[in-house]
């Protein structure tokens, strides 16, 4: 498992859909709200991905985790109890 320090690193708007497009499946929370994108079945425009994964700094919303080809950007306890244990 890759590690990425995002204090260290900033993940730029190539870098983010880079790294989602690469994804079968993307999970974006926000508060209570949660974006589920099915990058298998449906194409979602680049603005709709950026909207959902950065944070007001213009980075990757913290925290973000990868895992397999499912990728989880912003924190929401049901989703990750669901998808990660």
């Amino acid at each position: 498992m890759e590690q990425v320090d995002a204090r260290k690193t900033n993940f730029a708007d190539q870098q983010t859909l880079k790294l989602a497009r690469s994804m079968d499946h993307v999970w974006a929370a926000r508060g209570k709200k949660v974006v589920h994108f099915d990058l298998k079945k449906e194409k979602p425009s680049n603005a709709e991905l950026l909207k959902a994964l950065l944070g007001p700094s213009g980075s990757l919303r913290a925290p973000a985790i990868s895992r397999g080809k499912k990728l989880f950007v912003g924190f929401h306890a049901d989703i990750y109890e669901q998808h990660l244990t």
